[in-house]
This record gives C-alpha cells, structure tokens and sequence, in this order.
C-alpha cells in the first residue's frame, strides 16, 4: 500500500460506465451493474486502509429511472446488494435519497436517512439511493427548523468532499451533492467503472499532493 502525506478526509465516487463496459464486453447493459459492486468495496477497502474519514458513492438519481425498466430493476438492485455486502464491513452507513417514491428499493428503508454502524464502524459511507439535487435542496424548505439554509437541506449530515473521483471519461458532476461539492478537488479516470484498479485512486491521490486547497481565499 502506497503512503501519502496529503490525503482527502471526504472522497465522493461516482461510478460511471457500467453500461457502456457491458457493451464492451458484448453483455446487456444490465449486466454491468452487478460487476460495479466488487470495484466499489474494492475502493473501500483501499481508502479506509489509507486513512479516508469519509466515503461518498452515487447510486442512482431520480433522473436514472427514467432508463428502461430492466436496466432501473438491474442498478436497484446492485444498490441493496451493494449495501448487503457492506453491512459485512466496518461502515457508518448513511443512504440518502427520496424515499417517498416507489422506486427507492424498500430493502434499503431501514438505512434511510439515519446512520447506521456496522462493526466498528470506522468509516462514514454516504450512498445515494433515488438522489436528486433538487430533492435535496428544496427538502430545506419542507423541514426549516432554524440557522441557515443548508442547515435544513437533505443531505446535512454529509460533510464537504476534498475530491471527487469521476470514472467513465466524462467531465460533469452529474447533479452530485452540488452543496458539498462545491470546492472539490475533480479527478476523471477514463477506464470505465468495472475496470476499477487500486492504480486509480494512486493515481488520483499523486495529482491531489499537487493540488492548492483554498476554498476560494
């Protein structure tokens, strides 16, 4: 294992490119979602033995179920599998989403919203399950209590992300946590998601040493 002497307590994953590597492979697109749960506690693993306080994965958005049936029921279902084979680790799980609709996977209310520890729970994961920005930010308005905006948004508990890490080749955030991505540090790895090897985060980790972290000063 690689050491670094700057390391990000917040990483944010967004896992791109399950369907374009199952075409690739000469697969459906459905079938690339089960093979990104392997990469993602790959990941895990790698980071939590590096130090990383904080993990945040994207699921699936309110917008992604607007993808044809089968490919909806494929990544709703690595989500709780995801999340199955987590619940075998030392997570503080937190998964973040709508839950009113019916296309948040029922097998993951009881994580909803609320963190939940499992061994020692040495890591905080957020996973985001039907997440949407704008869920997110006008939940605020339905829940003020007091202070200020973001205080009341859905995703509150969720702490600012040093860098987020982007596979697939493409350059957008996507709607990803606009509230606490707002000065991350953004690596793209153009191999796509299932391809994941612990190089990527290294190599992600090798460009964030010679990164300026001013937050705008």
């Amino acid at each position: 294992m690689k050491t670094f002497k700057r390391m990000p307590k917040h990483i944010g994953v967004i896992p791109d490119g399950n369907r374009r590597w199952a075409v690739g492979q000469g697969l459906q697109k459905t079938d690339g979602y089960p093979h990104g749960i392997g990469p993602g506690l790959e990941l895990y693993e790698a980071c939590l033995e590096l130090g990383v306080e904080e993990m945040t994965f994207y699921g699936f958005t309110m917008d992604n179920v607007k993808r044809p049936s089968l490919q909806t029921k494929a990544f709703q279902k690595a989500c709780v599998d995801s999340v199955n084979e987590l619940k075998k680790r030392d997570a503080d799980l937190l998964v973040l989403g709508n839950t009113d609709s019916k296309v948040f996977p029922k097998e993951l209310l009881p994580y909803a919203m609320n963190r939940t520890q499992f061994g020692e729970g040495k890591m905080k994961v957020n996973f985001l399950v039907n997440y949407g920005w704008n869920w997110d930010l006008n939940y605020a308005l339905n829940h003020e209590e007091t202070g200020d905006l973001i205080d009341n948004i859905a995703s509150k508990d969720v702490s600012r992300m040093d860098m987020v890490l982007r596979w697939g080749g493409r350059r957008r955030l996507s709607g990803f946590l606009p509230i606490q991505s707002v000065y991350s540090d953004i690596f793209v790895i153009d191999e796509y998601w299932p391809d994941y090897k612990n190089q990527h985060l290294y190599d992600a980790l090798d460009w964030y040493q010679k990164t300026d972290v001013t937050l705008g000063g």
